[in-house]
């Protein structure tokens, strides 16, 4: 491994852990209707004899800020796909509209703000500490280049300092991306 394969591994590492973050943030409601809320849960609906996820059965829509429309392929399944949301983690009660299931989203109380809030920091915490373990990474990299004499001393120090940058841009990143959800879920 030389220093550019190293420094790709460790912004490929961060970049890993930013996609995780924004894959938890979509999944946060925020009182406002969208399809991710759905389909980041990964929610399984036991039909046709089997357990098959939800974006396979139907299509996801959001028809106005606060309601999610869920349109079953087959119409067969509503009832199956209506008990499945209702046991899910959402919270949410399922509404069935002839060939469709409606999911209504309350208004947030200032209380479920805060403990969303709470939620979206301990997310962002742990993206930093897989961002510093990526980091580590890079360093322990860097000192086993010099210990096996692939990179002078001075390499080593630009090396440092680069993955140092890396992980400031996107620690600084993971900063802006709370800030603006906090904001999303304080101001709806």
């Amino acid at each position: 491994m030389d220093a550019e394969e190293l420094l790709l591994e460790v912004e490929s590492a961060m970049d890993e852990a930013l996609e995780h973050l924004d894959t938890d943030l979509a999944g946060v409601r925020t009182g406002k209707a969208s399809p991710s809320l759905v389909d980041n849960m990964d929610i399984y609906v036991a039909s046709y004899g089997t357990n098959m996820k939800l974006k396979s059965l139907a299509v996801v829509s959001t028809p106005d800020a606060r309601s999610i429309l869920i349109q079953p392929f087959d119409p067969g399944t509503l009832n199956d796909i209506k008990k499945a949301i209702a046991e899910s983690k959402l919270n949410l009660n399922p509404i069935i509209d002839a060939r469709s299931v409606r999911l209504p989203i309350p208004e947030l109380s200032g209380e479920r703000r805060k403990e969303l809030c709470k939620y979206v920091k301990s997310q962002g915490e742990d993206t930093k500490v897989r961002v510093r373990a990526a980091r580590k990474h890079g360093m322990d990299g860097v000192k086993k280049l010099k210990a096996d004499n692939v990179i002078t001393e001075d390499d080593v120090r630009r090396l440092e300092e680069k993955v140092q940058k890396l992980t400031d841009k996107y620690v600084k990143t993971v900063d802006e991306k709370l800030a603006a959800k906090e904001k999303e879920i304080m101001t709806v």
